[in-house]
């Protein structure tokens, strides 16, 4: 791992680059597209889209920028799985494993051209579990340098290799946001603004965080509309999520689970009548590569969930509208200010 001298250093030397070098043509060349391990697609190409979904993790691990997978198991575990996915109807899978927690851009790129599946890998830092993935630099720098680190990744690639992120994660803890979180929060914001990439951030049941959020996005020019409450469906109730939504945010029911349909079903119905169907994502938080247990599944919607939404009333529009617009919608590269 790199010492706190040179990480300053990269980030003071990737700062001077970013004041120095215009972002606006990078910005107009990627606007309109989504970006894939393969490279970028048009929004078109999407197809079924699962949101939030984890191909592997270090969860539970130490902190590590180099993850060292057994490529084997994993391959052998992951691979069968992924097509599984893609023979039941997903064309594409967003990965929201983040650096330091688990991210691995070229196993992610082989097993999105084995499978046939379409995958998106992200940048930013992982700030809940208490902050234990979150690595020491992000201390001592502020937020514009943070940005510049993760706008690097857009702009250069990820890790020397020609992989871009799609997206920006990151997470916040329960109760009012820390200080760190905060930070990492505003490098997002500060990250979107000159990349047009969508920042999803773990906030789970958490209203009041995400009204911190919803003002820091405010202070920095934000639109709410490049935000996803990301396990927005652990609410305890509706009434916050309506009251994001109404905000511009996009709300994401990504805990799917053969025993929390119910529940995930009831909460889409209230999205739906409040008129905010067109905000709401659909996901499992799956993990097919965990790193201890069995896998998280990321099959239930096809499975169970698409079956019951027929059954209950949700029209085909309507669910093509969740599982493909609104991904599309919520994915696409472009700059969204307030």
């Amino acid at each position: 791992m790199e010492s706190r001298r040179a990480f300053i250093k990269k980030a003071a030397s990737i700062s001077i680059c970013l004041a120095t070098r215009p972002w606006s043509g990078l910005l107009q060349q990627r606007q309109g597209s989504i970006y894939t391990v393969n490279g970028s697609i048009r929004p078109a190409q999407m197809g079924f889209c699962l949101t939030h979904e984890h191909v592997m993790s270090n969860f539970g691990g130490e902190m590590a920028l180099d993850p060292a997978y057994d490529q084997k198991k994993l391959l052998d575990q992951v691979l069968p799985y992924l097509k599984k996915i893609k023979a039941i109807g997903c064309d594409t899978l967003v990965d929201c494993t983040t650096a330091y927690f688990g991210r691995d851009v070229r196993l992610l790129q082989q097993l999105s051209t084995q499978s046939g599946l379409q995958i998106m890998t992200n940048t930013g830092y992982y700030g809940a579990a208490s902050d234990r993935y979150v690595p020491e630099h992000a201390y001592q720098e502020d937020a514009e340098s943070i940005a510049a680190r993760w706008l690097d990744e857009w702009k250069n690639g990820i890790q020397d290799s020609s992989i871009f992120p799609g997206f920006i994660k990151v997470a916040v803890d329960g109760g009012n946001i820390s200080a760190i979180d905060a930070k990492l929060f505003r490098a997002a914001a500060q990250t979107h603004r000159q990349s047009g990439l969508t920042i999803a951030c773990h906030t789970g049941n958490n209203p009041e965080a995400a009204r911190q959020e919803l003002e820091i996005l405010r202070e920095e020019g934000v639109s709410p509309q490049a935000w996803i409450w990301t396990h927005a469906n652990q609410s305890e109730s509706v009434a916050p999520l309506l009251e994001a939504a109404k905000a511009g945010g996009w709300i994401s029911l990504d805990g799917v689970r053969e025993n929390s349909v119910d529940q995930h079903l009831a909460y889409l119905q209230d999205l739906k009548k409040a008129g905010y169907l067109e905000q709401v994502l659909l996901s499992h938080d799956g993990n097919s590569f965990p790193r201890s247990g069995a896998i998280r599944p990321y099959d239930t919607i096809f499975t169970t969930f698409l079956p019951l939404m027929q059954k209950s009333g949700f029209s085909q529009k309507e669910i093509r509208q969740l599982t493909e617009l609104n991904p599309r919608n919520a994915f696409t590269v472009r700059v969204r200010k307030v």
